[in-house]
């Protein structure tokens, strides 16, 4: 059995695209939830900086994490969010 993963990305937004975005990650986490391996998802606002989220899904494995951001549906949902993605690492393993 693949080693559970969490998966943990930061994104900074500019006041005037909240919404949108907001609107963008949901229909992101809709596309992830159907992906195979999918376990939970959330978005979270953080309370002392209100332009700066986390997007935080668990997944079966790191197999099945690739394997959906993989899948085109998820790549098209996915683009108007990760354009505000910070580049650092992500996908951290659990035991």
């Amino acid at each position: 059995m693949p080693e559970p993963v969490f998966a943990v990305t930061r994104l900074r937004v500019a006041a005037d695209d909240v919404a949108a975005f907001e609107a963008a990650a949901g229909e992101l986490l809709t596309a992830l939830r159907a992906r195979p391996g999918f376990r939970t998802g959330e978005l979270g606002r953080a309370a002392d900086e209100p332009g700066l989220f986390a997007l935080c899904t668990t997944w079966d494995g790191v197999g099945a994490y690739r394997r959906a951001l993989s899948a085109a549906e998820v790549k098209i949902a996915g683009a108007p969010v990760w354009v505000h993605a910070l580049d650092e690492p992500g996908v951290y393993l659990t035991d």
